[in-house]
C-alpha cells in the first residue's frame, strides 16, 4: 500500500507494472497503435507519480490530449476549419469554440 491507502504498483523482474492481485499491465497486441500509444504515455506517467497517487487523471489527459489533436488535425486539413470538424466529428462551431479556448485560431 502506499502512504495514501491506495495499492501500489510495481515493476516485476521484467520491468513490467503490475497492480497487486494483477499480471503486467500491458496492451492487448490488437490495440491500435494511438491506444497502444495511449497505453504507454499512461504507464510512463504513473512511473512519474512514483507510487503516489493522482486525483482528476481523466480530465487532465482530456486537457493534454485535446489541443494537439485538434493543431494537428487542422495542419493536415490545410486550416479549412470545415474538413477538421468533419474529420473529428465535431460541428464547425465547436470546432471554432476549442480552437479559441487553446488559442489556435488566427
Amino acid at each position: 500500500m502506499s502512504s495514501n491507502g491506495n495499492p501500489a504498483r510495481r515493476k516485476d523482474g521484467n520491468g513490467q507494472t503490475t497492480w497487486p492481485g494483477q499480471g503486467p499491465a500491458a496492451p492487448p497486441e490488437s490495440d491500435s497503435v494511438l491506444a497502444q500509444s495511449v497505453h504507454q504515455a499512461m504507464e510512463d506517467y504513473f512511473d512519474t507519480l512514483d507510487g503516489q497517487s493522482s486525483h482528476g487523471l481523466y480530465a487532465l489527459v482530456m486537457e493534454e490530449v485535446e489541443r494537439p489533436l485538434l493543431a494537428c488535425v487542422l495542419e493536415r486539413c490545410g486550416h479549412n476549419q470545415s474538413r477538421a470538424a468533419a474529420v473529428l466529428g465535431l460541428n464547425r462551431a465547436t470546432l471554432r469554440k476549442k480552437l479559441r479556448s487553446h488559442g489556435l485560431l488566427d
